[in-house]
């Protein structure tokens, strides 16, 4: 592995809400080496920390050796050939660990993708009312019965949309808010153009001209079937506005619509960047 030390970025935020378009997108600047979905990388960097930090191992640990360790996990899974300058990594736990992320790169920036709730989770539910089983791993057996279980279930601590909404709220709200970016899904697909170039100037991008009417997303099959979810990772073809029809009950619609705080620049007291 080279010593330079690479720029890394990572993509958190909501789900269902354009990071796997967005990382599509930016896989195609060839200075780029982008995750194509989550990976494992913060769930391992946060178990190390513990070993490094207390215990009969503490001691021997200097901070210059966890920092490099932990670069060096990062930097090996993303780029083991250590080949492109720009690295982005691709886990929802970044935004609760934004403290970790900016000691091992202090210029790094935590890019939100998000989108109104209510819409959230009306995609959630037309992805998995796709599968007439209703077999998605998203959802625990015992809440999958019907449309308010899951609901109830995505939406709760637990859920894939409860605990993302968690974070986002910590990081945005937190002490290293002025490393976030916010980039909102409406936003991407009605602009793609001007929020890929907004991007290149925040993370210091070399400009590149982006294909929006051929996306070629990385190959997700194996890891949408390990959570019983075809489609899960899918993208469409070309950048384009596309509303699905709403199929949630107006009390559900009532409790999640308009939850967009990243709007109020009231708010915003901590210098993130939106981009809305």
């Amino acid at each position: 592995m080279s010593n330079a030390l690479p720029s890394v970025h990572v993509i958190s935020g909501l789900p269902r809400s354009g990071s796997t378009l967005l990382a599509a997108l930016l896989r195609q600047n060839p200075y780029v080496k982008t995750a194509a979905h989550n990976t494992p990388v913060a769930p391992m960097l946060i178990r190390m920390m513990s070993l490094m930090s207390e215990g009969e191992y503490q001691p021997t640990f200097a901070q210059s050796q966890w920092q490099n360790i932990m670069r060096g996990v990062l930097q090996t899974y993303l780029d083991p050939e250590a080949k492109n300058p720009f690295l982005i990594d691709i886990n929802r736990d970044w935004s609760a660990h934004a403290g970790l992320l900016t000691t091992l790169y202090p210029q790094a920036k935590i890019i939100c993708c998000v989108r109104d709730p209510m819409w959230i989770l009306n995609s959630f539910e037309h992805l998995i009312t796709r599968d007439p089983l209703l077999g998605s791993k998203l959802v625990p057996m015992a809440h999958r019965a019907t449309q308010h279980d899951r609901i109830d279930y995505l939406a709760s601590r637990e859920g894939a949309f409860g605990y993302a909404w968690r974070l986002l709220n910590e990081v945005f709200f937190g002490p290293y808010a002025h490393h976030v970016i916010v980039v909102e899904y409406d936003r991407l697909v009605a602009s793609p153009s001007g929020v890929m170039n907004h991007l290149e100037r925040l993370l210091g991008l070399p400009p590149f001209s982006y294909d929006f009417r051929h996306i070629a997303p990385a190959d997700t099959t194996t890891f949408d079937a390990a959570l019983n979810t075809p489609g899960l990772h899918s993208v469409h073809p070309r950048v384009e506005p596309t509303q699905k029809r709403l199929i949630l009950p107006p009390h559900v619609v009532e409790r999640m619509a308009h939850q967009t705080f990243w709007r109020e620049p009231g708010l915003n007291t901590g210098g993130a960047v939106v981009i809305a």
